[in-house]
């Protein structure tokens, strides 16, 4: 099959190189011209705008940055919705609110295209091996249509309500493991007069019912920031993070209620943005807050 992808970071990238070794043939668009040269020498195709990219396949697949992204990439000159989207599939992997992805659905069916909602869960790795989760809102007829390609990249695809519903639960899903590293750098500090090691804090602390999956699978890099030790590249930043729980916050208030315990987690991790830590893993939060509030 022919596919577009529209947003080629890091998540992105990882799925173009997914779908190209299933044996699909990819063009691609993103902001930055720069970042898709290592997908094209891979063997995509670069389409000059996403309205040029369009017309050149048969499914489109979009994860963005946020709701302006996506309203650039979708509204503005150049746009998809600038050319014919009749008939084609879109797939919007974006975690936005549900407003934002029920308000660009409805653009494209008026259009005569089809969209469904799929953020999902995972990381780069996962990604680029097929293993991510897919939370998808939609329409069935348009949620079967995509599920051969979603089960390409996805190990489960769960269909979880009409268009919206797969944003919505990807905030859900999201929401305690972001809050986590503020909440773990804390736990962290009451034990920072310990004479123990990270390697065996760390291995303690996994053997507990405390611990969630995603503490236990990042072992080793908690163990390196906290021995201060150089770090690769974030695949999914501080900054990412504190967007994701901005987002929360606001689908929340627009739903009446308020999340303390995310707008409080919210207001530390600003803090340690503006140190200089916006572009850093989640794992390195920990060392930090213990480095600037326990010495």
């Amino acid at each position: 099959m022919k596919i577009g992808l529209l947003g080629t970071g890091k998540m992105g990238s990882a799925m173009v190189e997914r779908l190209i070794n299933c044996g699909h043939e990819l063009v691609i668009w993103n902001r930055s011209v720069e970042k898709t040269a290592p997908l094209v020498a891979k063997g995509a195709t670069l389409a000059g705008s996403p309205a040029q990219l369009v017309d050149q396949v048969e499914m489109v697949i979009s994860i963005l940055t946020d709701a302006q992204a996506i309203d650039t990439c979708y509204r503005a000159p150049g746009g998809v919705l600038s050319t014919s989207v009749a008939g084609k599939l879109f797939i919007e992997m974006s975690t936005v609110r549900p407003v934002t992805a029920i308000a660009i659905a409805k653009d494209v069916s008026a259009k005569g295209g089809a969209m469904v909602d799929c953020p999902v869960g995972g990381t780069v790795g996962p990604a680029r091996e097929g293993k991510l989760l897919g939370l998808v809102g939609g329409e069935e007829k348009d949620v079967e249509r995509a599920r051969p390609i979603l089960e390409q990249l996805c190990r489960r695809v769960e269909h979880v309500g009409p268009s919206g519903s797969g944003v919505r639960l990807k905030l859900t899903v999201n929401l305690p493991l972001l809050v986590f590293w503020q909440s773990f750098s804390e736990a962290l500090s009451l034990s920072s007069q310990l004479n123990i090691s990270p390697e065996r804090l760390i291995d303690i602390l996994s053997d507990t019912s405390g611990a969630p999956a995603m503490m236990k699978a990042r072992t080793p890099v908690l163990v390196s920031t906290l021995k201060g030790e150089p770090q690769a590249p974030a695949a999914f930043t501080l900054d990412n993070i504190r967007k994701d729980l901005r987002t929360m916050i606001e689908e929340a208030q627009s739903n009446g209620w308020n999340i303390p315990v995310t707008q409080a987690a919210l207001t530390e991790l600003d803090k340690t943005s503006a140190a200089g830590l916006g572009n850093v893993d989640g794992t390195a939060v920990p060392a930090w807050f213990i480095q600037t509030y326990c010495k």
